[in-house]
């Protein structure tokens, strides 16, 4: 035993844990205790115990109990170290219930033990051993279940105090936020191309430019992908955008989130650059003809915005659009006439024409100067002279 010990404290890479612990105090900044943000990660957890929870109770067998009581505590230390004022309130019923299914674990294992062991020495005396275990295993699952069931349920008291309705929505958005700056190794470029990407979004709404661009789903969609589309530079294996892709779908669902719509996501993020999608092959070829006008449209309007910051334009602000029968007329402020930005914009905006089906032509926005008000000319005064 101390031999192996030794071995294996041979083999530990101290260079690594450090590295790794000062990578983790870095991305833990980015999530400060009781931050939309904080209230986002413990709600994932809390519905992965809760789903393990269901399991559970389906069964008596010691596998789903023991998972359970993993993804609880799971749950209650995200809960400790990210929402102390939650754990304030939480922390007594939270250990009581953990406590419950160790205990359950604690049998199981003991059980497990005696059948293996030379301890027993009759059949009877095992059989008394499995009813004594069985007793007190079968009275922590029925203390368990009141605790946890009807209107009174721990877990109805702990869904209470994490986001719900259309804060979900907005901690899954901070979580998403923290995500990108964990990961993107231009953070600051890429946020910058997410708010010309919104700014496009928004001119093409106001303008009813196409049914894509009044559809809040995709909207979210696209906000997302703004955010994301710069996560898989950190990878130099893989092309950025395929990197991007698989790391999007590696994530945990973020809650408010479906499968189709993150897969739809993650097919944007690929399509934000590069080859553009064909109906062919690839994972655009596997969509719906629906999805694959969402797709078209999103990662179109991604692509014009890459192309507009590597023109200069710096934010989307005073952005407008302007649409006729045969073009559409996007008017930016920045955006400077001449032959090399022509090029950038006509390869950017390929895309979004081709969803578009029409010309998408690009003019500098001249920026409204003030009105002063002239103060109003006074008349002049005249003296009348006394003798």
């Amino acid at each position: 035993m101390r031999d192996e010990a030794l071995r294996a404290v041979e083999k530990f890479d101290a260079r690594l844990w450090k590295h790794l612990a000062r990578t983790l105090r870095q991305r833990s900044r980015l999530v400060p205790a009781g931050s939309l943000a904080a209230e986002c990660l413990a709600l994932e957890r809390f519905e992965d115990a809760k789903e393990l929870h269901a399991k559970a109770l389906r069964s008596e067998k010691p596998k789903p109990w023991h998972a359970l009581r993993i993804g609880l505590k799971r749950f209650r230390y995200n809960v400790e170290s990210r929402l102390p004022e939650h754990y304030a309130m939480w922390s007594d019923n939270l250990k009581r219930v953990q406590d419950l299914l160790g205990e359950v674990h604690d049998l199981d294992v003991l059980l497990e033990i005696i059948r293996k062991s030379d301890f027993v020495e009759t059949e009877d005396s095992l059989n008394l051993w499995v009813e004594i275990i069985g007793r007190e295993r079968s009275q922590c699952i029925r203390t368990y279940r009141q605790l946890t069931l009807g209107t009174t349920s721990l877990w109805n008291l702990w869904r209470a105090g994490l986001p719900t309705n259309g804060r979900v929505e907005v901690a899954a958005e901070a979580r998403l936020r923290a995500t990108a700056r964990a990961v993107n190794p231009n953070a600051s470029r890429s946020s910058q191309i997410s708010r010309i990407a919104v700014a496009i979004y928004e001119a093409l709404k106001r303008a009813e430019a196409a049914p894509a661009f009044g559809e809040p789903s995709l909207e979210r969609i696209l906000l997302a992908a703004a955010r994301l589309h710069g996560v898989g530079k950190a990878n130099a294996d893989k092309s950025p955008q395929k990197a991007a892709r698989k790391f999007i779908l590696d994530l945990p669902l973020p809650p408010g989130w479906n499968n189709q719509e993150w897969e739809l996501l993650a097919t944007v993020v690929r399509y934000h650059r590069g080859a553009e999608p064909s109906e062919k092959s690839g994972p655009f070829s596997k969509l719906s003809l629906e999805q694959q006008n969402g797709v078209r449209a999103l990662a179109g309007v991604l692509r014009l915005a890459l192309a507009l910051r590597k023109c200069g334009v710096e934010s989307g602000a005073g952005m407008r659009a302007e649409k006729s029968a045969e073009t559409i007329v996007l008017r930016v402020r920045g955006l400077t006439d001449d032959v090399e930005t022509a090029t950038r914009l006509a390869a950017g905006k390929h895309l979004l024409e081709e969803y578009l089906e029409m010309p998408v032509i690009l003019k500098p926005a001249v920026k409204k100067g003030k009105v002063l008000a002239l103060p109003a000319p006074q008349a002049p005064q005249f003296s009348v002279a006394s003798d």
